[in-house]
């Protein structure tokens, strides 16, 4: 590994970044050779992995730079690194603590697209196991989502609300707000928290629709702590 962290100035610039400042990674299972997971990465996330020995990626959905198994502890450490013959894509084999995939799965490659795969999509959404606990609940949530939107229209009700687009799914966030204000006024606890997780679900579904990850709206609220309301409404112009 030493010999690869010292080279990372020379693999870096052997890579074709003018095509794209992301690099496609593909991670490989050194003892099975079992293609696991494809990711991305920028130079910084790139010297990450090669000075740290575990790889590092870059979220397009998150738009920051993340640890493999920071959450979840499914760590990857690299063992060895191949460049493809056009230098624009990376090939990692690498020593897999848990499971590579979000969902609980051991590769993100668990589809097997055949004669049936509208029947195997739908079956195939989320492990069973409490996927909670790994990514949280949110983001499991929005990988789901993202699923969907590939889906026919009759197999799932978050198919259907794409099928209708923006007007179709946003009047249902509408409608779910309202049902919020209707339980609050009723000083309701356990039906605020049902309304709730009602609307954030439909908001979820407006989010993955443009492919904007929800932490995004975290760090958005992150962003704004120590402002007070005035002030932000000021420095919007609203």
């Amino acid at each position: 590994m030493a010999d690869r962290i010292a080279m990372s100035g020379e693999l870096a610039s052997r890579l074709d970044w003018d095509k794209s400042p992301l690099i496609p990674a593909v991670v490989q299972d050194s003892s099975t050779k079992e293609v696991l997971m494809l990711a991305f990465m920028d130079k910084q996330a790139l010297q990450l992995t090669l000075e740290s020995g575990y790889m590092h990626y870059f979220s397009r959905s998150k738009n920051r730079i993340w640890k493999k198994g920071e959450r979840s502890g499914h760590t990857q450490k690299v063992e060895s690194i191949a460049l493809d013959c056009d230098n624009d894509a990376l090939l990692f084999s690498i020593t897999q603590v848990g499971v590579a995939c979000h969902t609980g799965h051991k590769s993100c490659f668990f589809h097997k697209l055949d004669a049936s795969i509208a029947s195997t999509l739908d079956s195939s959404s989320i492990c069973a196991s409490d996927l909670s606990q790994v990514y949280g609940v949110m983001d499991t949530l929005y990988h789901t989502l993202l699923e969907r939107k590939s889906m026919p229209e009759s197999s799932s009700y978050t198919a259907s609300l794409y099928a209708k687009g923006v007007n179709g799914f946003g009047k249902k966030i509408i409608e779910e707000a309202g049902e919020v204000l209707l339980a609050l006024k009723d000083k309701d606890s356990a039906q605020i928290v049902y309304e709730c997780a009602d609307l954030l679900y439909h908001i979820l579904v407006g989010l993955a629709y443009y492919n904007i990850h929800p932490e995004q709206v975290l760090a958005e609220l992150q962003r704004r702590f120590g402002l007070s309301g005035l002030e932000e409404k000021a420095r919007r112009g609203k």
